[in-house]
């Protein structure tokens, strides 16, 4: 059983299977490779999400990275180059994809890099005060029955 599996089974942990179900469902639409780029899904802290995916080849110029009605598409585009190669093995994958994930309602894309062939896309929880937990103090209640 994963560390994942074990907290969508903890009563402790009502409802943060959401968030990773979200993240995790893909559009894949146009995709005929669903394992193409690959990724990491990683969990930086309770309110900090990344998407790592490994491009190698590819340039910032030939990425789309948006966010449409709470669905992150990254897309990659390879241009046709001008020189022809002789590969005797051709194992970089450079070609086109377009890979989508659905965020939470309350996930925000907060910022994208390109290092090292490594698309890295910071993801925050931005919790709304009011749904934030809060101290309730006893003994503060207002009556709201009347006595007739």
């Amino acid at each position: 059983m994963t560390r994942l599996q074990t907290l969508t089974q903890d009563p402790f942990f009502v409802g943060i299977d959401r968030i990773f179900d979200r993240m995790h469902t893909m559009n894949q639409s146009g995709s005929n490779n669903n394992n193409y780029p690959p990724y990491n899904l990683i969990k930086s802290d309770d309110n900090h999400y990344i998407v790592e995916l490994a491009l190698a080849g590819f340039t910032e110029d030939m990425i789309d990275i948006q966010v449409e009605d709470g669905v992150l598409s990254i897309e990659g585009k390879v241009e046709a180059t001008e020189v022809e190669r002789d590969f005797l093995h051709k194992g970089i994958g450079a070609r086109a994809f377009k890979r989508s994930f659905t965020l939470a309602d309350t996930v925000e894309v907060r910022g994208a890099d390109l290092v090292n062939g490594i698309l890295t896309v910071e993801l925050e929880n931005v919790i709304p005060e009011e749904k934030k937990p809060r101290k309730i103090e006893i003994g503060n209640a207002k009556t709201f029955l009347t006595e007739d």
